[in-house]
């Protein structure tokens, strides 16, 4: 993770049209008795993907009964929060012990919201900057990608041509001290090394760092400034005419950043789009539609949300001309791909736009809206369910919390993600594409291509590599050591003509080998293909960042192996699409 935290409280403008009362009418769902859950907390809920609400809420004007209701409502709200005044005031004046009001408050509204549904979450005044950090353009730090590993800040790079790196911080270095505070074996965590690493803009710090590569300790003093994120982190060519971009999440910027690429890419030449989706939890849903705008035509649905309230009920069109209408597309999407990514991966394939690959998405169909509270805590409360343009509601059921949680473990375990035909999609739910395609609702996008999860080079000795963090241990010691050799190559000729020979390999086994880890041929034999790609990636992420990383790396990736073998599935697709709007 990078002192960013890769995961304010404003609101963001995405709908500006009310859903129809047709629409409504067929949508509207109330939550029941039954569907009261259990407590799941706040990290989940962002871990598994946000959906922002809007900035400013369009709709109907609430009738009379409507404002009676909302009256009376707010009588019981009111009335419920003077018990609560008067609870907190006892517990000040008589309780016995001298107690913390914040945490218990704070404790209070995260019990009182499990009671709700997964994703209403709250976030306490402290933590609200690095839980917000991951979706804004920027923020002001020493700029540095960093683990914790064996209770010590570890730098995995530092970000090129930010602070860290001008002030000679390297890939590998151990951070122990920052200024007169010692941070290595003292059970730091992750908000701690916010706290430290994070400042104003041109504040300084003195870092004391340990360098394994050269065994030494060194004092280098750091001006924070201002380090931009990137929510696309690659874009680069596949084949002479497919194109490949990766978004990794839906921040403020994600927009423009994937039209830079895309742009990019078709000067490049590209005429066929690999969009991965993989992994990504989603963020602002008003950046989804815009990137699904760019590649569709006409003025087709795009997404529909429908709340209890008229004026959290609005719609989604495509209205612009957007610069990649015509070439054909594949989405990659799996397990880990929710809310703002179904939205796109959904709107694409109820379209007959996209060819949908890999495996079925998280299944997130809830929209929050943050709330600042008056202390700056927040309050990211859902206000709305939203709908792929077929009407289907890609919210999984969570009427049990507890299996809601582990579902997730739950698809390793029943072999979802190895057999397509394991999957609990309620087929009972069937909805028809643009063009009259079958597909299903709640519980996830399922993909129209099933690719299973890849383990043929899982063993225990890849994986004893792992957690006593070898290889990027061994990678960031060969770059330092190596780097000027590295700086006069260009990437193209690293990619393709840079080898992990025999002698690096055998030093990367004696390497292991010195960290207590016995080596087991037959196992290496499975696993080295991997491990060899894995060395050389993580190289060049060191020396060109996403742009070494990820065309090396996705040479081995079946996924996106099957989509570049199922692009004529694609085009099909794509000449249909497009004869339909001549």
């Amino acid at each position: 993770m990078s002192d960013s935290n890769s995961n304010s409280s404003n609101e963001r403008l995405i709908y500006t049209r009310s859903i129809s009362k047709e629409n409504k009418a067929k949508t509207k769902s109330t939550v029941s008795a039954a569907q009261i859950k259990l407590p799941i907390f706040t990290a989940i809920a962002l871990g598994v993907g946000l959906i922002f609400g809007a900035r400013f809420f369009g709709g109907n004007t609430t009738s009379l009964t409507s404002a009676l209701s909302d009256l009376q409502t707010q009588e019981s709200a009111s009335d419920q929060a003077k018990k609560m005044r008067q609870v907190l005031s006892y517990i000040e004046d008589y309780y016995v012990d001298t107690v913390n009001l914040t945490e218990i408050t704070d404790h209070a509204i995260k019990e009182m919201l499990s009671k709700l549904d997964p994703h209403t979450s709250y976030i306490p005044a402290k933590d609200v900057e690095i839980m917000n950090s991951q979706l804004e353009g920027d923020f002001e730090g020493i700029g540095v990608e960093f683990v914790l590993f064996d209770d010590t800040i570890q730098v995995v790079m530092p970000v090129a041509n930010g602070p860290s790196e001008k002030a000679g911080i390297e890939a590998g270095d151990r951070i122990i001290k920052v200024d007169d505070t010692q941070v290595a074996g003292v059970g730091i965590d992750n908000r701690k090394v916010f706290d430290v690493l994070r400042g104003e803009k041109n504040s300084k710090l003195n870092l004391t760092v340990f360098r394994p590569y050269q065994n030494k300790e060194l004092t280098l003093t750091v001006e924070r400034g201002t380090i931009q994120t990137n929510t696309v982190e690659v874009g680069y060519m596949l084949t002479s005419t497919t194109g490949y971009i990766k978004v990794s999440r839906f921040g403020m910027n994600t927009f423009k950043e994937f039209e830079t690429q895309l742009s990019k890419l078709l000067r490049a030449g590209m005429k066929d789009l690999v969009l991965d989706l993989r992994g990504n939890p989603g963020g602002y849903m008003d950046q989804a539609v815009k990137l699904v705008d760019e590649l569709l035509a006409g003025k087709e649905m795009i997404v529909y949300t429908d709340g209890k309230k008229d004026r959290f009920d609005s719609e989604e069109k495509a209205h612009r001309k957007g610069d990649f209408e015509e070439g054909a597309v594949v989405v990659l999407l799996d397990e880990g791909s929710a809310s703002a990514s179904e939205i796109v991966a959904g709107a694409l394939q109820d379209n007959d736009r996209a060819l949908i690959v890999g495996r079925r998405s998280f299944g997130k169909g809830l929209v929050q809206k943050p709330i600042t509270l008056r202390d700056g805590s927040e309050l990211r409360l859902t206000i709305s369910r939203y709908y792929t343009p077929s009407g289907r509601s890609i919210q999984k059921p969570y009427s049990d919390t507890t299996d809601y949680s582990l579902e997730i473990v739950e698809r390793y375990t029943n072999g979802e993600l190895y057999q397509a035909d394991s999957s609990k999609i309620d087929t009972e739910k069937k909805y028809k594409t643009l063009h009259g395609r079958i597909v299903y609702g709640s519980g996830g996008i399922m993909p129209d291509i099933f690719i299973p999860r890849d383990t043929s080079y899982f063993t225990p000795y890849i994986d004893s590599l792992y957690s006593k963090n070898v290889v990027r241990d061994w990678t960031s010691t060969y770059f330092n050591n190596n780097k000027e050799k590295l700086k006069q190559m260009q990437l193209e000729d690293f990619i393709s003509n840079f080898e992990i020979n025999k002698e690096m390999e055998n030093d990367f086994l004696r390497y292991a080998r010195a960290r207590n880890i016995g080596f087991n041929s037959a196992e290496y034999q499975v696993s080295r293909a991997f491990i060899l790609n894995q060395l050389k990636s993580s190289i060049a992420k060191l020396g060109w960042q996403n742009e070494g990383y990820y065309p090396i790396r996705n040479k081995e990736d079946n996924e996106i192996k099957a989509a570049l073998e199922n692009l004529e599935k694609a085009e099909d697709l794509k000449k249909y699409y497009l004869k339909e709007k001549e």
